[in-house]
């Protein structure tokens, strides 16, 4: 860490869900701080895309983070490649429309599942086995796994078990010298979100109950993460940092 607890030069960074909204950011952020990353995504060309627009060489890894074997072929790569993984950052993540319980099929509950959760726990899995003390494990959590929102039950379920996760991996994995923390987000204008801001009523409704009075913006996004990325987290760990811009309070 070159004696600055917050230089992220040369840090080797996994991001998943980097093809698009807020992966993609986190890549172009962590990227501009020097950090040397692996970009997860189910889609090819969007990771070329991304990767293209970047300053360094990333290593781009196409694959589904619901298979065990694809998440360890990521870290053994990263090994490969840059000779180890400091940080692990399970983002990627689905969401559907608003449904009712009775019209949510079977289907969708398990592919939410699959990806928020199942997902988050073999990328933390395969991470946890590649890294030494230091390591750093960082999960993209939301505001509903705390306050789970109606028609929304599969996403909030996830998101709340994600919180789960991160609370008994941090118990597991502190021994070793390695922090795992999540990310509640609030509601930002890009990614999964961006559909949501399209219908004028909702949007209405959840600026009104921000206590900023707007929605997150990309530049609001990297400092959370770079500082849970950094040394400057060390003692930190188990924890869910919620960046809401005051949702939670109203």
């Amino acid at each position: 860490m070159h004696g600055d607890l917050a230089d992220l030069s040369g840090r080797r960074v996994v991001i998943t869900g980097a093809g698009r909204g807020l992966g993609s950011v986190l890549a172009t952020a962590f990227d501009t701080a020097g950090a040397r990353l692996g970009l997860v995504a189910r889609s090819e060309a969007a990771l070329d895309e991304v990767a293209g627009s970047l300053r360094g060489e990333p290593l781009v890894c196409p694959g589904d983070v619901r298979d065990a074997a694809f998440n360890e072929s990521v870290a053994a790569h990263m090994v490969e490649r840059f000779g180890g993984v400091d940080v692990w950052i399970g983002n990627a993540g689905v969401s559907p429309g608003v449904s009712p319980v009775t019209e949510t099929t079977p289907e969708a509950w398990r592919e939410i599942i699959d990806v928020n959760l199942t997902g988050t726990f073999l990328g933390a899995r395969a991470a946890a086995a590649a890294m030494g003390p230091g390591g750093r494990i960082i999960v993209t959590g939301s505001v509903l796994g705390a306050r789970p929102r109606a028609g929304l039950a599969a996403y909030s379920a996830s998101k709340s078990g994600t919180q789960a996760l991160v609370a008994a991996l941090a118990q597991e994995l502190g021994p070793r010298g390695i922090t795992v923390n999540a990310v509640a987000l609030g509601w930002f204008d890009t990614g999964l979100g961006a559909h949501w801001r399209r219908d004028t009523e909702r949007d209405t409704g959840i600026v009104d109950h921000t206590a900023l009075r707007r929605w997150g913006t990309p530049a609001d996004l990297p400092g959370i993460y770079f500082f849970l990325a950094s040394e400057s987290s060390a003692y930190v760990t188990g924890t869910t940092i919620t960046v809401d811009g005051g949702y939670s309070l109203l």
